[in-house]
């Protein structure tokens, strides 16, 4: 799916609020994949993707994964730190190395595919789609200047912290949340709909080699 350069800027300006009701966006399908690029993530009280039961978290070194802030904060792992103005966190995690990732920057109109666990089956699961947008969101867990990806690829409960991976297999982004509709600032006006919603790589890097104390893992 190609979106001219008028449309990237009418976009631009959009406002995002992630869903709080509702299980899902778009089509999501069982993946044993999924497995070799997530884990599920225990939580104990109630979440905005994976009610009180799961989510999900990104091998990224042998000692830490990454997540939503809104998963790590009621996990069974240790925070090792929380993004100051996004929904991310780092949490304490072994991991094989073999399962852990490397980061690319993508964009708008590039294909993507998602990885997480499903809150309804407990099983992984995976969506593919496009990048649609760049959209703020505001909320208690994405404050200014947070900035998200909007993309077309389904979104179920329990994803939340998952993986968001390019064409050439490379981590793009984390999983955050989705929304049933997304309004221009300017006109009010609804410009998409039922879209999943990440924080891109590019948003988070340099927070992450800082707390990692290197710099991650890059690919082609």
């Amino acid at each position: 799916m190609k979106i001219n350069t008028m449309r990237k800027q009418f976009l631009w300006p959009a406002f995002a609020a992630l869903a709080l009701s509702g299980c899902s966006v778009g089509h999501t399908e069982y993946s044993r994949t999924a497995m070799q690029h997530v884990d599920m993530s225990f939580t104990g009280i109630p979440t905005i993707l994976g009610l009180g039961t799961l989510g999900s978290s990104i091998p990224i070194t042998p000692e830490y994964s990454l997540t939503a802030a809104h998963v790590a904060k009621f996990a069974v792992q240790r925070v090792k730190a929380y993004h100051p103005y996004c929904d991310l966190a780092i949490i304490y995690h072994k991991n094989d190395a073999a399962t852990l990732a490397k980061f690319r920057s993508s964009g708008v109109g590039d294909p993507v595919r998602m990885y997480g666990y499903s809150f309804i089956s407990a099983m992984p699961v995976e969506s593919s789609g496009t990048n649609l947008a760049r959209t703020a969101i505001r909320n208690s867990w994405n404050k200014k200047p947070c900035m998200a990806m909007a993309s077309n690829a389904g979104v179920v409960k329990g994803m939340s912290g998952g993986a968001v991976y390019n064409a050439d297999n490379t981590l793009g982004g984390v999983i955050v949340g989705f929304s049933d509709e997304i309004k221009s600032n300017r006109s009010g006006k609804i410009v998409l709909k039922d879209v999943s919603l990440y924080i891109p790589y590019s948003d988070f890097q340099s927070w992450l080699q800082q707390n990692i104390g290197q710099a991650p893992r890059t690919g082609a």
